[in-house]
């Protein structure tokens, strides 16, 4: 726990040596090596005068149900990550003020479908993981006209987004449908479920779209103590 704290500390004064006001953050919750991916959970953070707020969306213990979260700093850390690191996308100072807008607490919801799926198809509105209602409403905040995730979805392919494909053996996919509620793949077509290639919104793939699209003016990695030196 301490240093879950120290780490949420570290990422504060970095973030406020950046001088910005809202960022893209990922953490390392859970190991995704074997589907080599880095970081598993995205969040959008903003500054309130002195202070730094997390907003993101979270499943409900296990269950096929979401909602969208404001937290602290300190907790955004303190969900039993398996790594204490962090990436942060700092976005065009532009990008940011459009996004501020679009995380207020009036409008963060318009993108969120509560019904939660940790593989959802990138390009269906049956379910919505946490990384997808992230990109949906970065899409929403760029794009004024936007006001359905099917459109949110179109920008996104028009502006060059690519999921990532994540290899599951046959095994895997039924144990996963069959013993969790928060993990479907009846919204994949057919062609690639069967094939055991599910594609999703990985925090990875959000942050080079960020970087291909010129959407990030620049980005950095915090480490705490428990994260070994790897190559940014």
């Amino acid at each position: 726990m301490r240093q879950q704290l120290e780490m949420a500390v570290q990422t504060v004064q970095r973030l406020d040596a950046s001088t910005a006001d809202v960022v893209i953050i990922g953490r390392v919750g859970q190991d995704l090596s074997q589907y080599r991916q880095r970081y598993s959970h995205l969040a959008f953070a903003y500054r309130d005068g002195v202070h730094w707020y997390v907003v993101h969306k979270l499943n409900e213990c296990g269950t096929a149900v979401s909602s969208i979260y404001e937290q602290g700093m300190g907790q955004f850390f303190m969900d039993s990550p398996f790594l204490l690191e962090a990436y942060v996308s700092v976005p065009q100072p532009e990008v940011q003020h459009a996004l501020r807008a679009a995380i207020d607490r009036a409008q963060a919801t318009r993108m969120h479908e509560p019904h939660y799926n940790m593989l959802a198809y990138p390009w269906a509105t049956r379910y919505q993981q946490s990384n997808q209602w992230v990109n949906e409403t970065l899409a929403r905040a760029l794009e004024s006209q936007i006001e359905t995730r099917e459109q949110a979805q179109a920008w996104l392919r028009a502006k060059g987004y690519t999921p990532d494909t994540l290899n599951l053996g046959p095994l895997t996919r039924l144990g996963g449908r069959m013993f969790k509620a928060n993990i479907a793949f009846d919204d994949h077509p057919n062609a690639l479920r069967f094939s055991d290639r599910i594609e999703t919104t990985t925090a990875d793939s959000v942050f080079a779209f960020l970087q291909k699209s010129g959407i990030e003016a620049s980005h950095f990695v915090i480490r705490g103590a428990s994260a070994p030196a790897v190559a940014d």
